[in-house]
């Protein structure tokens, strides 16, 4: 009956073709992995959004924020409850002042390849990042020594009490893949990022030669949730890994990658069960023979 009710408020307030039902999360993961959502929406602004929102926690469904799927591993049963998708929220603005609007749905790499066009440097580090950037506030995502918070200025948000409000930089208390998003709720909505006016030719060089390290480093060709463990203090978790002796060891159709040991990838048909097996080897593995619990970055959601 929950679900009916969730279904005729949504219609009343959406299109048809924003609402979804039993939709395959494994077309929205970078994993490709996962089973199906009960109910999959796609709001197209923070209005839309926080009617979502109002709605489920009106009829008492759980729901879940989606970005890009970049460090999600979902559930082969699927996600019960309603699934909110910021694909249709990735407007990208040039602003005043050398700053730039995203909606929380754009991804990263788009908003830096947009910096770029526009000679304004301080993003190159987020162009082979694979997430949105509502993901990348959330938790600082950061790579080459850049991260977020170095060029955050204002998120819009929704708050725990369905407030519209704005956050700036102090405020979203930015740490180590952390952020006051994470620990307070805070749904990202829109960003304003604070950037510096550079020479275009230097720009492009360096996001060049980062892409190069990507792709030369990382496999990029194959579906994966990126790094599978939080780097351990003074460590690197791929080497270990890699000394460990687990480099391309396989559980069904997960894998530890071959080029790079930090990562899992889905060589085929890998399914969630597949993932969690692989992930807990590893740990053990590791620990047993250097005495490091390596924590997974891969957030694991649905039901289990």
């Amino acid at each position: 009956m929950k679900y009916m009710e969730i279904i005729r408020i949504l219609s009343e307030g959406l299109d048809a073709g924003q609402i979804k039902i039993d939709e395959s999360m494994s077309k929205h993961t970078t994993f490709k992995i996962g089973g199906g959502a009960d109910v999959f929406v796609m709001p197209r602004n923070a209005e839309q959004l926080n009617y979502i929102v109002k709605a489920c926690r009106d009829t008492g469904l759980p729901y879940f924020l989606l970005g890009n799927g970049s460090n999600l591993l979902v559930s082969d049963k699927g996600i019960r409850g309603v699934v909110i998708s910021f694909c249709d929220m990735n407007n990208i603005e040039l602003l005043e002042d050398n700053r730039i609007y995203a909606g929380s749905g754009a991804l990263l790499p788009q908003v830096s390849k947009f910096a770029a066009k526009h000679s304004l440097r301080g993003l190159e580090f987020a162009e082979g990042i694979p997430g949105s950037v509502g993901g990348g506030v959330i938790m600082n995502a950061g790579a080459y020594e850049g991260e977020i918070a170095q060029v955050f200025e204002t998120a819009q948000i929704i708050d725990k009490e369905c407030q519209l409000r704005s956050v700036d930089n102090a405020g979203m208390n930015f740490s180590y893949r952390k952020s006051a998003a994470q620990t307070e709720s805070h749904i990202i909505t829109s960003v304003i990022f604070k950037l510096n006016f550079g020479d275009s030719g230097a720009i492009a060089e360096k996001m060049s030669r980062l892409r190069r390290q990507r792709t030369d480093k990382q496999p990029l060709n194959m579906p994966s949730a990126g790094s599978a463990f939080k780097r351990p203090p003074g460590r690197f978790a791929g080497k270990l890994i890699m000394d460990a002796g687990l480099r391309g060891f396989s559980i069904g159709a997960a894998q530890v990658s071959e080029k790079h040991c930090g990562f899992i990838v889905n060589t085929g048909g890998a399914t969630c069960a597949d993932v969690i097996a692989l992930i807990e080897h590893v740990r053990n593995v590791v620990n047993d023979k250097f005495g490091i619990m390596l924590e997974p970055e891969v957030k694991t959601v649905g039901e289990l």
